[in-house]
């Protein structure tokens, strides 16, 4: 457990610089429109591209069950077996709908590398490419799940927000 801890400070501390470097470029902008009133699209544009890839990042990597914000005041009304299976239910859906539409987010993100970005000419499959990640970690996320819920190692994440070893 110690390589997952220490891969988790890991994936926040890059969540951390692409949040310095979006603040940084915010800074530039709005220092180059107001002070020398000379906007450069270049800031704006990597400002966008860190706020993209900062919360996809850190949905796939930093956030914990637990920080996931649900509606699950029907879940707290069931009994811990009715959860269990309401749990295998929604990672199993999650994950066919994840594993679905992979092969089309593929597809479209290989495809937009005909295509840059206005000002940085970043082409759109790297900047797109965060998706494909995030897709995968959400599917490698849902399958662990789904099996801690199959093999009833699973604890409630809204109390714990951690299984049970």
């Amino acid at each position: 457990m110690q390589t997952g801890a220490w891969l988790h400070r890991r994936a926040e501390n890059i969540a951390a610089l692409m949040l310095a470097v979006m603040f940084c470029a915010f800074i530039v902008q709005v220092a180059f429109r107001y002070l020398l009133n000379l906007p450069i699209g270049g800031a704006s544009e990597l400002t966008i591209l860190m706020w993209l890839w900062l919360v996809l990042w850190g949905a796939a990597f930093v956030l914990r069950e637990s920080d996931e914000i649900r509606f699950d005041f029907v879940l707290a009304l069931a009994s811990r077996p009715v959860r269990r299976v309401m749990s295998v239910l929604a990672a199993a859906a999650l994950l066919f709908l994840y594993g679905y539409s992979l092969p089309a987010v593929w597809d479209y993100v290989t495809f937009m590398k005909v295509q840059e970005t206005s000002y940085l000419d970043i082409r759109y499959d790297y900047v797109y490419s965060i998706y494909v990640i995030f897709a995968v970690a959400t599917l490698v996320r849902y399958a662990w799940l789904l099996w801690c819920a199959l093999t009833n190692r699973y604890v409630e994440h809204a109390e714990r927000g951690e299984h049970e070893e």
